[in-house]
């Protein structure tokens, strides 16, 4: 289903057209089929709503927006997809136009540029986000306390627990969680999503979903429709997913990790087998380019504060700014098959708080800085990093990644490659944007931050 003719004689009577902004937030507005005209969907929104934050609906000043003016988010009739989980509404994703062309703070622009970057070497990105998430039982009271002159501050309070305490890949998890579960991967079938893997994951309560690689473009658009999809039928089981990355201080945090390969002419050329570690030229290349960017690339990949709550060093997150072969404590682990062939790579500092748009495109752009200066990937790093002495750190050039947002956002805001691809308008609403919830939500406790974020991501 692709087109309107094939839902003008249905029971359809919505297409959402959806964006995701910078703070990550999935949004849509809907438009009655009987409205549509030249075969075409678009509706207007603001140009305020790539400058508001997670916190509240506000345009952040520094963004360089305001709410004046008209942004058309026109479908792309190339996406439509029903939406297993809501009959009569289906779905396309937008871009953002200005004047008939692509806004500069468009996200899904941005990607396509990063995309064509590529092609015009040759060359090709597939890639799959593979996510990690949490199915809790959610309780909300009301807290009259805290008298207020004569009034009186009524506020509410949220408890939030695991919907089970099972172990990792326990078979009891996936018996008692069967019926969520098989309606998730029903619903991500029923919208063109090839599923691979599930298994309970280490945290109570938590699941990990992966699915097949596909192009760059409808990977990222894979990625908002995973988030819609487990969210939507989680709560219509009376459960709230989420795919916050640090909710509970003493469990298993809930990475994205992306995974990624690099094609020329319908052929992987990640690998080569004659090579001593299994790695094509370009595709060393490709990887240094991410290794040496990675520090300015996690103010996107993992934006929020809550996000370096889990990226710990001894904890299969990827803390230090290393890579190694099928090294599950390295940024990147590059996946040596049984058979010694390198297909795939995964970037295990990502998580599912940034817009997949994004993440995808601004790794991109390092890797294409890495392949245009032909950078030389370092020796891999083949144990624990946390293991090593300060001494033999400093002798293999061992690195920790940045420990908080705020140090992520200094070094992209000195990462000019980075900065250029995004380009002006993008990059000065998103550094806006990151910068107001970075003095926001670092100044607020570990609960109130859970609070306020566990439902919106």
């Amino acid at each position: 289903m692709n087109k309107i003719e094939d839902i003008s004689n249905s029971q359809i009577r919505f297409i959402r057209v959806l964006w995701c902004d910078n703070a990550n937030i999935i949004r849509a507005k809907a438009v009655y089929i009987d409205s549509l005209k030249d075969h075409e969907v678009s509706v207007g929104i603001s140009r305020g709503q790539q400058g508001v934050p997670v916190m509240y609906d506000g345009v952040v000043a520094e963004s360089g927006l305001d709410p004046v003016g008209e942004i058309i988010l026109k479908g792309d009739m190339s996406t439509l997809t029903p939406i297993p989980y809501a009959p009569g509404h289906v779905r396309v994703m937008g871009d953002m136009l200005q004047d008939g062309k692509v806004w500069g703070n468009c996200p899904r622009g941005f990607l396509k540029k990063m995309i064509t970057a590529f092609q015009e070497k040759g060359l090709e990105v597939k890639a799959a986000f593979e996510n990690e998430f949490y199915l809790l039982k959610k309780n909300e009271t009301l807290n009259k306390n805290n008298e207020k002159g004569n009034g009186k501050n009524i506020s509410n309070n949220l408890s939030i627990d695991p919907s089970d305490f099972t172990p990792f890949s326990s078979s009891f998890s996936m018996d008692l969680n069967h019926n969520i579960i098989m309606e998730i991967v029903e619903a991500l079938t029923a919208q063109n999503i090839t599923v691979e893997q599930y298994y309970p994951e280490s945290g109570p309560g938590q699941h990990e979903i992966t699915i097949k690689y596909t192009d760059a473009l409808q990977a990222a658009s894979n990625q908002i429709i995973f988030r819609e999809t487990v969210k939507a039928i989680a709560g219509k089981h009376g459960l709230l997913g989420s795919f916050l990355p640090k909710i509970f201080p003493d469990t298993a945090g809930s990475g994205c990790h992306l995974h990624l390969s690099l094609w020329h002419d319908d052929k992987n050329i990640l690998g080569d087998p004659a090579d001593d570690y299994g790695l094509s030229e370009t595709g060393k290349q490709f990887i240094a380019g991410i290794l040496h960017h990675l520090p300015a690339l996690m103010a996107v990949t993992t934006p929020i504060p809550r996000s370096y709550r889990r990226i710990r060093p001894q904890m299969w997150s990827g803390a230090y700014q290393v890579w190694g072969l099928n090294n599950r404590e390295a940024a990147i682990r590059v996946i040596r098959e049984d058979d010694g062939k390198i297909k795939h790579f995964e970037l295990k500092t990502v998580d599912a708080t940034s817009n997949p748009y994004l993440a995808l495109g601004v790794v991109l752009a390092a890797g294409l800085d890495g392949i245009h200066k032909k950078m030389t990937l370092k020796e891999p790093v083949q144990q624990d990093p946390a293991t090593l002495s300060p001494l033999a750190m400093g002798k293999i050039g061992v690195k920790l990644l940045p420990q908080n947002m705020g140090e992520a956002l200094d070094n992209l805001e000195k990462d000019e490659v980075i900065l250029n691809a995004l380009g002006e308008d993008l990059s000065k609403s998103y550094m806006a944007v990151k910068a107001e919830e970075w003095s926001f939500i670092g100044k607020i406790d570990s609960k109130k931050e859970v609070e306020l974020l566990v439902d919106k991501y």
